[in-house]
């Protein structure tokens, strides 16, 4: 007899809701089909424009993918064979796969109990070679960027801020993206700013960036048949713009209720000390929630009775990067990234996104309460 599937009562993914209602976007896209500009259209521009006046940076420019964003920049600033980037352990495979991407070798860095870089161990993972850092706001919390620039700086590094997960977050009010080189931006559809499939951005403050981006991105092309530098094709759609400039307005409201639904899940975990440990909350970050992390005793088994419970519970990431088998040239070993460790085997991840209800709130916060009172 196959075991019954419990029927779902607080789901994780929210697009159903967030595009119930998709006729103005619909009807954009029928208008644009009276002049079929599907590349690099009117639309990318105004999405452009918008982005980086919400981000609070002079230039942005839509790529194929947040993955994209980040290999451009670094090709931006001539990293490649025999270069090496320096990065979190913790990180989505993304950010080692365009380091990879470029030739260059990603250097892993273990992390804080926040989820982000720890400054203290770059510059031992410094060498000759190394020739750009990428810190990553992972969950949509903000690295020590302080610090981080102080040795960057130091040493003549350029940084680039993996912001995919972090748009709308800040450090010392300063927004993500905009302390580094480059900030590089996901639009995939589970993002807190989503469209409808995968696209990215670049946000950067120097004109010279900006053009060797829209060269990079367009195979190179200043124009229908010359061919300056060597690119690639990756361009953000036209139809994935009007998407975004939809969505635009609401980026601040959706990123105030995560913060909300964040902290309602904080004021209530705090009565299972030693059962839940919450992240550091660091004043000077504004958060944002891509991710609501929590450090969980018994994870698994919390886990599987919150998916018994109905919960869509998920966990980021089971197995530690530097010990998955793809990244076995790197020649990484168990105990090398103790902390990138510990939360491969403890954290959890619980729904928060800005649809959902009070109730639903406080379904998620009364099975993990159970659990650990009722054994």
């Amino acid at each position: 007899m196959s075991k019954a599937i419990p029927c779902v009562r607080v789901r994780y993914s929210y697009l159903p809701q967030q595009f119930q209602d998709s006729e103005e976007i619909l009807n954009a896209i029928r208008a644009h089909l009276v002049n079929c500009q599907f590349t690099l259209g009117p639309e990318v521009e105004q999405f452009e424009r918008s982005f980086a006046a919400l981000i609070g940076a002079r230039y942005a420019v839509g790529v194929g993918s947040g993955t994209d964003a980040l290999a451009l920049s670094l090709k931006a600033l001539g990293i490649g064979h025999g270069d090496e980037v320096i990065t979190a352990a913790n990180t989505f495979i993304a950010t080692v796969g365009a380091i990879h991407s470029t030739g260059a070798r990603p250097v892993l860095v273990d992390v804080r109990p926040d989820f982000t870089i720890d400054p203290a161990l770059i510059e031992r993972a410094l060498t000759p070679r190394t020739k750009a850092i990428i810190p990553v706001h992972l969950t949509g919390e903000m690295a020590d960027m302080d610090p981080l620039l102080e040795l960057a700086g130091r040493r003549g590094l350029p940084v680039v801020e993996d912001a995919c997960q972090a748009i709308g977050a800040r450090y010392k009010d300063r927004a993500a993206g905009t302390l580094g080189a480059f900030g590089a931006f996901s639009l995939h559809p589970l993002k807190n700013l989503n469209v409808w499939g995968d696209a990215g951005v670049i946000v950067t403050n120097e004109a010279r960036f900006d053009r060797q981006l829209r060269l990079l991105r367009n195979h190179g092309l200043s124009g229908r048949d010359e061919v300056e530098i060597l690119g690639v094709n990756s361009r953000l759609d036209s139809i994935q713009a009007i998407v975004g400039n939809r969505l635009m307005a609401q980026a601040e409201s959706i990123t105030e209720q995560r913060i909300a639904n964040a902290a309602r899940y904080d004021r209530a975990f705090a009565a299972l000390e030693g059962d839940i440990t919450l992240p550091p909350r660091r004043p000077e970050v504004r958060r944002v929630f891509h991710l609501y992390q929590i450090y969980a005793r018994r994870r698994d088994d919390l886990y599987r009775f919150l998916l018994e419970e109905g919960i869509e519970a998920k966990i980021h990431y089971p197995i530690p990067l530097p010990l998955q088998r793809g990244l076995q040239p790197l020649g990484y070993h168990p105990g090398d990234f103790p902390e990138t460790e510990r939360q491969s085997a403890s954290c959890i991840t619980l729904p928060v996104d800005q649809h959902l209800s009070q109730d639903e709130l406080d379904l998620v916060v009364d099975t993990v309460t159970r659990f650990y009172r009722e054994g």
